[in-house]
C-alpha cells in the first residue's frame, strides 16, 4: 500500500487549525490510506503549536505534531518534503492550513496517481487583486521560460501531489532558505518531462487570520521568489 505524509506548514493559525486537521483526518480515512498529516508549526506567535498537539493526541499515529522556529512558508514546507521523503513515503501532499481550499478535489488527484508523477489542484474561484494576478502571471512566464514548456499552470498552488521516487533528488537540491520552492518544483517537472496532471480544486476566501504579505511587501517577495527561481534553474542547467 503506498504511504502518504501530508505536509501543512502552519502559522498563527489557532482558529482554523483545529477545525482543518479534522476535516483532513476524516476524509483522507475514507480512503484507506496508509497516511499520516504532518502540520509544522512555523514559531506562531499564538496557541496553534497547543492545537496541533491536542489534535495529534486526538488521532494518534495520524496527525504528526511539529514545530520549529519562524523560517517562511517556503522553507517550512522545504523541510517537510525532505523529511517525508527521508522516512520512506511513497507520496507527498502539500495543502495550507486556512482552510481556503478543502478536500473537495483530493480524490481526482489520488485516484490518477498510478499515471502520474506530478499532480495539482488548479485554484478555481480565486479572488485575487491585480498585483497578485500579475505575480502569477510572472512567475508562469519565467518557468515556462527558464524551465521549459510543459508540466502545469498553477506553478505555486499549495494543493499538489508529488510521487517521492521523482522529487527527492529536487527537494535535497533546493536551498532550504529559498521563499518558494513551490515554483522551482514545478519548473523542475517540467525540465525532467515529469508525468503531470492538474484539475480545477474550489478556492475560497479565508475565514480566520490574516494574509501574512501585503502591499509593497508583496512585490517584494516576488522579486525574491523570481530571482531563486532563475538563478536555481541556470545552476541545475549547468549541472546536466
Amino acid at each position: 500500500m503506498d504511504k502518504l505524509s501530508i505536509i501543512m506548514p502552519v502559522y498563527n493559525e489557532e482558529e482554523a487549525i483545529g477545525p482543518v486537521l479534522d476535516k483532513w483526518v476524516l476524509a483522507i480515512d475514507r480512503f484507506g490510506i496508509d497516511f499520516t498529516i504532518n502540520p509544522y508549526n512555523d514559531g506562531s506567535k499564538d496557541d496553534s503549536y497547543q492545537v496541533i498537539r491536542k489534535k495529534a493526541e486526538e488521532y494518534p499515529g495520524k496527525v504528526i505534531a511539529h514545530t520549529k522556529p519562524n523560517g517562511g512558508h517556503g522553507p517550512t514546507i522545504l523541510q517537510g518534503y525532505r523529511e517525508a521523503a527521508a522516512a520512506g513515503y511513497d507520496w507527498i501532499f502539500q495543502i495550507d492550513s486556512d482552510d481556503e481550499m478543502g478536500p473537495e478535489g483530493f480524490a481526482e488527484l489520488w485516484n490518477r496517481r498510478n499515471d502520474y508523477d506530478f499532480l495539482v489542484g488548479i485554484r478555481d474561484g480565486r479572488k485575487q487583486a491585480l498585483p497578485r494576478k500579475i505575480i502569477s502571471a510572472v512567475s508562469r512566464l519565467t518557468v515556462r521560460t527558464f524551465y521549459g514548456c510543459g508540466g502545469i499552470w498553477d506553478v505555486n498552488s499549495p494543493y499538489r501531489l508529488m510521487r517521492v521516487s521523482a522529487f527527492s533528488s529536487v527537494y535535497n537540491s533546493i536551498p532550504s532558505n529559498t521563499f518558494a520552492p513551490n515554483v522551482i518544483i514545478s519548473g523542475m517537472a517540467a525540465r525532467k518531462k515529469m508525468r503531470c496532471f492538474e484539475s480545477r480544486v474550489p478556492q475560497k476566501d479565508r475565514q480566520t487570520g490574516e494574509v501574512s504579505i501585503r502591499k509593497w511587501k508583496l512585490f517584494k517577495a516576488a522579486a525574491k521568489s523570481l530571482y531563486q527561481t532563475i538563478i536555481f534553474a541556470v545552476a541545475a542547467k549547468k549541472e546536466l
